[in-house]
């Protein structure tokens, strides 16, 4: 079992932890966490992915203040560094993979916080040492949570950390306009709610669903300035968007897995008309798969 716990309730359980004990991650944890990141392979979608955990040093603080509420993370002695390679979905594939290390480091009682942004030329670049070809589209700190620390709590609600949108703005049936419901998503009732609530860049939440059948559709919309743009490019940012789709499809398959529902995910863009030019196919997840 790869949890100790039901993968919902560690969903439920993660946040954006800002504030931690300034103490070294202990090393039965280091070397557990450790474990985990080199058996990590491919994504979902066949993207080389890669991991490492590394210490927190002066500089990796410094390179994290121009990076707006993240300059609020305190006290953290760990990060987790990912590289990607070159793939038509690798950065899906890398938002899938990490989450499930966040997850994993989640259950095991640390706190982490997504950092995107500029990293493929950075630090924590060569901590990992990306090669030209792979990205470094975000980095997590880690390590033991400061708990009852008011600091963190306004942090998060600054950012809107609690803020979700509702399932009729997300989620629908058969085409876009028609909400879907929880009665009427059945047995993936659960697996949607927890694409809902998870993480994503400044909270946007760019993940829109269509179920068609037994098949769900999942579409990104984005928001304007965000990812294949002049500014992206000129500053070597990720198109953390797709890393949020990654997210989504990583929470929707291991809690669909946890109920028993099968599925494969697949790259077939439906006949469906999209409500606007912002709003991007991504993958399908193609329920009652054998």
């Amino acid at each position: 079992m790869l949890y100790s716990k039901p993968v919902t309730e560690i969903i439920e359980k993660r946040f954006s932890c800002r504030t931690y004990i300034d103490k070294p991650i202990a090393e039965e944890d280091r070397e557990r966490l450790s474990d985990y990141l080199s058996a990590i392979g491919a994504g979902p979608f066949g993207a080389a992915v890669r991991f490492r955990l590394v210490a927190a040093t002066d500089q990796d603080r410094k390179a994290l203040k121009g990076l707006g509420t993240y300059g609020f993370i305190k006290g953290a002695t760990g990060f987790i560094v990912g590289a990607a390679g070159p793939s038509r979905k690798n950065l899906e594939d890398f938002g899938y993979m990490m989450e499930s290390v966040i997850l994993f480091a989640t259950d095991m009682g640390l706190g982490t916080c997504w950092l995107g942004g500029t990293f493929t030329r950075s630090s924590f670049a060569k901590k990992i040492s990306a090669t030209v070809e792979e990205l470094v589209p975000a980095v997590t700190s880690v390590g033991y949570i400061l708990k009852k620390e008011q600091s963190d709590v306004t942090v998060r609600q600054i950012v809107g950390g609690h803020n979700r949108q509702p399932w009729g703005n997300l989620f629908f049936r058969e085409k876009f306009g028609i909400p879907l419901s929880p009665d009427e998503a059945g047995s993936y009732a659960a697996p949607l709610e927890m694409v809902r609530i998870g993480p994503s860049a400044t909270n946007k939440q760019p993940w829109r669903i269509i179920k068609d059948g037994d098949s769900w559709h999942f579409y990104m919309q984005r928001t304007r300035g965000y990812g294949d743009t002049l500014t992206f490019k000129l500053l070597n940012i990720a198109d953390l968007q797709r890393v949020d789709m990654g997210i989504a499809m990583c929470h929707f398959e291991m809690a669909a897995g946890e109920l028993g529902l099968k599925g494969r995910w697949d790259i077939k863009e439906p006949k469906i008309e999209k409500p606007a030019s912002l709003c991007e196919y991504s993958a399908s997840w193609i329920g009652n798969f054998l």
